[in-house]
């Protein structure tokens, strides 16, 4: 018998719903919800990302800002773009579309982005205080994962997570969100040495790790509750996780699917990441 699917795309809609009603409740109040997206260069994939943010803000009701540079804007252009942002009043949240071009560091620019308006919470400041535990901005693709947990029903406190990653965008904060949530976590990446030994003992495995298929069945524990981060794109132009979905399915519990699992969720919980900051930043909170 197959394993449940978690259906992102819905979880992603009735969250949608819930942040519409707030946004008319607000606005009603004369605040909108802005948010600003930087792009630098040409890369398709990004533009398609940055589209999906555009379209969300619509939408939901939000004020956007999309400023498209050419892949030769200079370091010193874009920062001194962030920091006008950093200033704007109808600005609450700057999101500066990763890649960069190579002669632009990407950790110069994150750092410069306000706290208080990094609404993909990667400055330092609100990855410090997600260590630590103290409220922050959270990282949007992981606390989609932590929301897509919870909607199983599932209890996660007490059960043993393991996370395939260790990325700064992903694996490390996915599995601090987990500790928060009274897991006991387990982190494997590429330089571990048994690997299935423990991913066999996890009853939440999540996979982070860009490698399509890479998780088979004789890595999964039965019933356990699998989230696939992976989205990667096969020979054949077809996407692919980085579980293998048609073995696994067979033994797992709750299972997402890609696509249609975590990605619906990322831009989901940047749009309310936008509205917690407009909120904080006029005073509400």
């Amino acid at each position: 018998m197959s394993a449940p699917l978690i259906n992102g795309k819905q979880v992603s809609e009735e969250i949608r719903g819930a942040l519409k009603g707030q946004v008319e409740l607000l606005v009603k109040q004369g605040l909108t919800p802005g948010l600003a997206v930087v792009l630098v260069g040409e890369d398709p994939a990004s533009q398609v990302y940055v589209r999906n943010k555009e379209k969300a803000c619509h939408d939901l009701g939000y004020y956007s800002e999309v400023h498209r540079l050419p892949d030769s804007t200079s370091q010193e252009d874009l920062l001194s773009l962030v920091d006008k942002l950093n200033h704007q009043d109808n600005i609450h949240g700057i999101l500066v579309q990763l890649p960069l071009p190579k002669h632009i560091e990407e950790k110069a620019v994150i750092d410069a982005i306000a706290v208080e308006k990094d609404v993909d919470g990667f400055h330092p400041v609100n990855v410090g205080n997600l260590v630590i535990g103290d409220d922050s901005l959270l990282p949007c693709t992981p606390a989609g994962v932590i929301e897509l947990i919870k909607r199983t029903g599932i209890e996660i406190a007490g059960k043993h997570a393991v996370v395939i990653g260790r990325s700064n965008i992903v694996g490390k904060p996915v599995s601090l969100l987990l500790q928060r949530e009274h897991a006991t976590v387990t982190m494997c990446h590429s330089r571990t040495a048994n690997m299935k030994e423990l991913t066999k003992q996890a009853d939440i495995l999540v996979v982070a790790i860009g490698r399509a298929n890479f998780v088979d069945a004789s890595y999964v524990k039965p019933g356990a509750v699998i989230i696939d981060v992976g989205m990667n794109r096969l020979d054949n132009g077809k996407l692919a996780g980085d579980v293998d979905f048609e073995s696994v399915k067979e033994v797992s519990g709750p299972i997402t699917p890609v696509p249609g699992g975590v990605g619906p969720m990322t831009i989901t919980m940047l749009m309310q990441n936008t509205l917690i900051a407009a909120k904080r930043l006029s005073g509400l909170v």
